[in-house]
């Protein structure tokens, strides 16, 4: 496996629960900043089986890839869900659930 999808890979297993990040946070988190479709390439080989919150990455609107009805977006719905993130018409408010969301909380006590 290439380095660069062994970053991909590591980036996404760092998302913790009840949180998402765009493909391109994604990217930039692994080294590789403006390669968001990359991500998208890597986390479509994924195999069975693997471990991996695959479920947590989204568009950078905060809107599902998937198209709507399809199994992967009921099943990334469902999973995002049992985790306690708000999906609505297949958007998650990403200054909710973001990876970020808790960044200026942690850095300067400013309340939400």
């Amino acid at each position: 496996m290439k380095a660069e999808y062994r970053r991909i890979l590591q980036a996404v297993a760092a998302i913790p629960p009840g949180r998402v990040a765009s493909y391109g946070q994604i990217a930039a988190r692994a080294g590789l900043p403006g390669r968001a479709r990359m991500v998208g390439k890597v986390l479509g080989y994924r195999t069975e089986g693997m471990e991996l919150p695959w479920f947590r990455v989204l568009r950078a609107d905060g809107r599902i890839a998937f198209e709507p009805g399809s199994r992967g977006f009921r099943e990334q719905t469902e999973r995002l869900r049992a985790e306690g993130v708000e999906v609505r018409n297949g958007r998650i408010r990403m200054q909710d659930f973001g990876l970020d969301h808790d960044l200026d909380r942690a850095l300067w006590g400013i309340p939400d």
